[in-house]
Formats: C-alpha cells, sequence, structure tokens
C-alpha cells in the first residue's frame, strides 16, 4: 500500500507526516521527487531530489518512468518516478508521496486502491494566512500567491480517500496516524 499525503503550504502536513515517522520509523519510506531545477545550497541528488536536465526528464516522460509529472514552466519540470515505490518497497517499506495536490490527484489515478490519499486541510484560509504570517518567511506578495493557491489546492480535496481538518494539532496526528494505520496496516 502506498501513501499520498498533499496540503495547502502552512496547513501542518510536514508537521503530521513528522509524528508518523517518529512512530513508526522503521515503516515508511518517503518517495524522492524528481526535478530540473538546479540543485539548492546543501541539497542532495537522490536524497532531495533526483535532479534532471530536460533532456533527460523528457527521455523518462517518453519511457513512461512517471507515476505523474507536471510542467510549471518552460524546461521547469517536478515528477515522481515509478521506480520510487520499487526502491522503498525492496527495503521493506510502505512508499510515502508527499506531493502538490496535482501530483497526489495523477499518483491515485495510476495506482487506484493500493494508495491511500489524505488531504490535510487548513482550519480556514485566514487561520493559514496567519501562519504562513507566523514563519516570517513571506512578503505581501508571496503571501498573496500562496494563500491564492491554497484555495485552488482546497478545490482538489474532494479528490482524496480522507481529508483530516488540522485546526487541533494534536487531534489532526491522532486521525492522521488512525486513517493509515486502518487501511494500510
Amino acid at each position: 500500500m502506498n501513501l499520498i499525503v498533499s496540503a495547502p503550504s502552512g496547513s501542518g502536513k510536514t508537521t503530521i507526516l513528522k509524528k508518523l515517522f517518529e512512530k513508526y520509523p522503521n515503516d515508511f519510506g518517503f518517495s524522492v521527487s524528481a526535478t530540473t531545477r538546479a540543485p539548492r545550497k546543501g541539497e542532495e541528488n537522490g536524497k532531495d531530489y533526483h535532479f534532471l536536465t530536460p533532456e533527460e526528464f523528457n527521455k523518462r516522460i517518453t519511457e513512461e518512468e512517471f507515476l505523474e509529472y507536471e510542467q510549471v514552466y518552460a524546461n521547469l519540470y517536478y515528477g515522481t518516478l515509478k521506480s520510487e515505490i520499487e526502491r522503498i518497497s525492496g527495503e521493506g517499506k510502505y512508499p510515502v508521496f508527499d506531493v502538490d495536490v496535482k501530483g497526489g490527484v495523477n499518483i491515485k489515478k495510476s495506482l487506484g486502491d493500493k494508495a491511500l490519499s489524505v488531504f490535510i486541510m487548513p482550519p480556514s484560509i485566514e487561520v493559514l494566512r496567519q501562519r504562513l504570517l507566523n514563519r516570517n518567511t513571506e512578503n505581501e506578495d508571496t503571501l498573496k500567491k500562496r494563500l491564492d493557491r491554497a484555495e485552488m489546492e482546497i478545490g482538489y480535496s474532494k479528490f482524496f480517500d480522507k481529508v483530516i481538518i488540522n485546526d487541533d494539532l494534536n487531534k489532526a496526528v491522532e486521525e492522521f496516524v488512525k486513517t493509515v494505520e486502518e487501511n494500510i496496516f
């Protein structure tokens, strides 16, 4: 079984996944996404991303090596390689796909009942706005872009198997872990 998790930025997805990995440290493995963007300082190929040239990425598209992919801009792609399932399963673990909503919907379409898809929902756009402001990483322009994107992403929540509203982190973690336990183990 595969686990797909998506959420708007600031919804608590990373924290919730961290709690799952703490409770089950040997049972899950993160799928490493592929991208054509350049590595940022400190990022490692194969650990943070599979860094590919646009030509390599397109070749792998042609050879149908992706579960899903998206062209964000000209020559900027992100995607999920099918080989990640084999790698993680080969380690005796359940693959976890921490992806954007479109990627999550596409992976679910591809894997069907071999995957559980979970959407982490903020309690409201205003709460999400406050969470993003509290990070002190946003200016007005980037904040507006993130909130506009969040509204679009929330529209995709209906395509997920389970929607968990993160209005109380401990309750959201509990519901998430229970959902995973009931559907994966």
